[in-house]
């Protein structure tokens, strides 16, 4: 399967692990990602001209790039902070029956 930045990876963090399995429950029930990994993370940044410590959930989603949009509406719309770190990452390669997998369920 020619990869050609179809698949991405979509990395945010959640300030708790129900909120966070919400989230990733509602995506892959609707099928827009394919598989979210979760682990905690020690979280330091600015934030109001602060420096801020928190525990926090990161989580890396696999998806098609076509489904980014969505996702980043459907995080927003549901997310606690009023700035959640949403960003993404192009799969350059990959094992090509993960990524059919990939291309599969969602």
């Amino acid at each position: 399967m020619a990869v050609n930045n179809k698949f991405i990876i979509i990395y945010t963090t959640f300030p708790d692990l129900k909120t966070t399995k919400k989230i990733i429950n509602g995506l892959l029930k609707n099928r827009l990602i394919a598989c979210a990994n979760i682990f905690t993370v020690d979280s330091i940044y600015i934030w109001k001209k602060k420096i801020e410590k928190a525990k926090e959930f990161g989580v890396l989603m696999k998806t098609k790039k076509t489904n980014y949009k969505i996702i980043q509406k459907y995080i927003k719309e549901k997310h606690p902070y009023e700035v959640p770190v949403i960003v993404c990452w192009n799969i350059e390669d990959g094992l090509p029956s993960y990524l059919q997998w990939i291309e599969d369920v969602t």
